[in-house]
């Protein structure tokens, strides 16, 4: 990966809006060099490093889409059953033996070559059998039932596009056009840590002022589901000294690190000062609600996103800075998150320059999708993740939203 000199950003100190944040890392933030070549089979998730134009069309010979019979359109007659004579026999995977004549019908499967001079295909079910003849309904129209070569796509047309993450649609299409490989980005290298001595590992005995950590677990799984190799780095102590030099090692491994704690104002949060220190600060404040106090900086040329503590604010950032940054690294075209429209079912108030991210369920009611706001407040609630459907995303200009208005739902389906 690309290594970032630590003064390629410059912090202005103020807060910033998401929009801000993410057309930063969009500017200044190298996509990832090199390709490797992985088998289909391993491709899933992985993001393609070149456009693949396809080298044979896309079906590569007109052929019966249907199983039935292949005839001449020009023998059908207007307003009454047209009598062809059953003239051969193509399966799918063999060749016609011969053109087909006037008043003929071939006897066609799905995925066989149309043969040659056919045009039109018929359904089995709406053939009625005369001895050797074949009675046609009238009403089919020219190329009814049949694919023509290149129908889905055409040789040399662009058949997947770079930066495009590789789903099993997308690796289908690659072995429907005969590749076995496809060339990739290399995964991004991302360590994660947590920061804070109140924090204890799951699985260990619990001090008397401590809490299990639950952000790393959380932050490692939302990785799972990108193109990235994520590292569990462990607990960082409430120590600048020691934080520092740990991104500072950490940095030389890693293309992205995520801390999550530590960033706001206290005297005892010491990620924003260790990213100052050990290297250059980005930006420190985000304009949303929950997430504020945010951090992006450079480190030894790694990018460092320094996430707020409380487990519903990580989330928001997450899907906000790391996800953009993230997939800007693994060389992806921009992902924007999922959205819908719903119907609040809630009223509430916000300040204006502000983003905010309410928390929701969701029901469908008389055909709407309504939204219904969590009852508890808070963004250390990890059960308002767990019992709630999405957020709703209030823009920096809203400041009273009735029932009955219009929202937009950022769902936790595929995201959480």
């Amino acid at each position: 990966m690309a290594q970032l000199s630590d003064d390629c950003f410059a912090f202005g100190g103020t807060l910033m809006s998401v929009e801000e944040a993410q057309a930063l890392i969009a500017e200044r933030i190298p996509p990832a060099d090199g390709t490797e070549a992985v088998a289909l089979p391993e491709a899933r998730g992985r993001i393609l490093a070149a456009d693949l134009l396809a080298p044979v069309a896309l079906p590569p010979f007109f052929n019966a889409a249907v199983d039935g019979w292949a005839f001449r359109h020009d023998d059908l007659s207007e307003g009454a059953m047209t009598r062809l004579e059953e003239s051969g026999r193509v399966a799918a995977g063999h060749v016609p033996v011969r053109p087909v004549g006037p008043g003929e019908a071939v006897r066609v499967f799905t995925g066989a070559p149309m043969p040659g001079g056919t045009d039109t295909c018929v359904m089995q079910e709406d053939v009625r059998r005369d001895g050797r003849g074949l009675l046609i309904p009238p009403g089919l129209k020219r190329g009814a039932n049949a694919r023509p070569a290149g129908e889905d796509v055409a040789k040399g047309a662009l058949a997947l596009a770079a930066g495009q993450r590789l789903g099993p649609a997308e690796i289908g299409l690659a072995a429907a056009l005969g590749q076995a490989a496809l060339g990739v980005r290399p995964k991004p290298r991302i360590g994660v840590f947590s920061t804070g001595d109140e924090l204890a590992e799951p699985g260990r005995r619990l001090g008397p002022a401590q809490t299990y950590d639950s952000n790393r677990f959380t932050l490692l799984a939302l990785l799972g589901g990108l193109p990235c190799v994520a590292t569990d780095l462990g607990i960082l102590p409430d120590s600048a000294n020691r934080t520092a030099s740990a991104l500072e090692a950490a940095a030389r491994g890693h293309d992205l690190l995520l801390t999550s704690g530590g960033v706001s104002t206290g005297e005892e949060d010491h990620v924003r000062a260790a990213i100052q220190a050990a290297g250059s600060l980005v930006f420190w404040r985000l304009a949303v609600k929950p997430g504020r106090p945010a951090a992006m900086g450079v480190v030894a040329g790694t990018p460092v996103v320094g996430l707020p503590g409380n487990p519903v604010a990580a989330v928001v950032c997450f899907l906000h800075l790391a996800r953009p940054l993230l997939l800007r690294l693994a060389g992806a075209a921009e992902a924007p998150l999922p959205r819908y429209a719903a119907v609040a079912d809630f009223a509430c108030r916000k300040k204006a320059g502000r983003r905010e991210y309410l928390r929701v369920t969701i029901r469908t009611e008389d055909g709407a999708t309504r939204a219904q706001r969590f009852p508890r407040e808070g963004a250390g609630l990890l059960t308002s993740l767990t019992q709630s459907h999405g957020f709703v995303e209030l823009s920096e200009a809203v400041t009273e939203v009735a029932p009955g208005d219009a929202v937009t739902v950022i769902p936790f389906a595929g995201l959480l």
